[in-house]
């Protein structure tokens, strides 16, 4: 095991109430994925607070987390609210493997060291049967609902998670929660009071579900939580030992590989419109690549996008690099543009973006 690691009270989230714990966050990694749970922490999620240095590169202290770098790579966690599937469908049980659920079958990119079966990934103390606050990142904006499952007292964390070891029923759901702060960097995520399961005790997994109702885009993630009369603290995070009310330190700026996309309005006609979103290096490492993603809100199609390669699916529509313009120095910028079929009004897009 890990031997005593410091037991930190990470600003993810504050339980029983809505105190908030002491503490600024870290600044955000990129993504066009959309969001983790934050509270209690998804193993994405903490293994990049767990790693993150103030240079902006992935070092990790927690021996689960280090396997699942050694297996997955350091993309995985700069793009750690990227365990998604498009065509989720808010499908669960025959539509994602057993074995599989921690990184939600992901396809874009690999996830699949949050599924290494280890009873030493970061671990946030809870009450059973206590009332928590939830907080769920909002990279970006979407309706939809949360589901949050938990295992069965027969599960054991030294084997891959399977369905059979969820209760067949969620624990609590939401729809549309409140949410704070602008899209697109940790300070932002929804919100809700909601109480956990009375009589467990020991290591469980809380497995959520985020179901967006205005595409089929579907995120998934794995929360290691212990029921030991706990009120959020994490362990398992950083190195060293100290006092266990210590926030953590936060790196200066936007550490590691961190993009950010604008969009902006060209022309317009009856019909359609042009538009061109420039995506921009704002981290600390240099990129080898970039994806950027947008959501159409009136049944919009794009009609034709050049210094990109485009998918689109549904609303969402997903924009990759040329193979001239991925790499991109720190502060430098590409620049994409394309036109649109539409129906009716334009929609005022809000692209973010990722890294490859």
């Amino acid at each position: 095991m890990m031997g005593r690691r410091r037991r930190r009270m990470l600003a993810a989230g504050a339980v029983l109430g809505p105190a908030m714990v002491a503490g600024a966050l870290l600044a955000a990694p990129p993504a066009s994925a959309h969001g983790a749970m934050m509270m209690p922490g998804s193993r994405t999620y903490l293994c990049w607070k767990d790693g993150l240095t103030s240079t902006g590169q992935i070092v990790p202290h927690n021996p689960a987390c280090a396997a699942a770098i050694a297996q997955s790579g350091t993309t995985s966690l700069y793009n750690w609210f990227a365990v998604l599937r498009s065509d989720g469908a808010g499908r669960t049980r025959g539509f994602i493997p057993d074995g599989e659920l921690c990184s939600g079958g992901a396809v874009v990119y690999d996830f699949s060291g949050y599924d290494l079966a280890r009873d030493d990934w970061p671990v946030t103390h809870l009450t059973s049967g206590a009332n928590v606050e939830f907080r769920y990142n909002k990279w970006a904006a979407h309706p939809g609902t949360f589901r949050s499952y938990i295992t069965k007292d027969t599960w054991s964390p030294t084997r891959p998670l399977s369905w059979d070891d969820l209760e067949d029923e969620p624990f609590y759901s939401v729809t549309d929660p409140p949410s704070v702060g602008s899209p697109g960097n940790e300070d932002a995520y929804y919100h809700w009071n909601a109480p956990l399961p009375s009589g467990k005790s020991g290591r469980h997994i809380i497995y959520s579900v985020w179901q967006r109702s205005d595409s089929n885009e579907t995120f998934y993630g794995c929360s290691d939580v212990v029921f030991d009369g706990g009120n959020g603290e994490v362990t398992g995070v950083g190195e060293g030992d100290g006092d266990p009310t210590d926030p953590p330190t936060d790196p200066p700026g936007d550490p590691g590989m961190v993009c950010k996309a604008d969009y902006r309005a060209v022309n317009s006609w009856g019909g359609g419109y042009q538009g061109e979103i420039t995506v921009t290096n704002s981290g600390t490492l240099p990129l080898n690549g970039w994806m950027a993603h947008f959501t159409f809100a009136n049944g919009e199609t794009v009609d034709s996008l050049w210094n990109g390669t485009f998918t689109q699916s549904g609303p969402d529509v997903t924009v990759n690099n040329a193979d001239w313009n991925g790499a991109l120095a720190v502060g430098a910028s590409a620049t994409f543009g394309f036109t649109v079929k539409a129906p009716s009004s334009a929609t005022t897009l809000e692209p973010h973006c990722m890294t490859s």
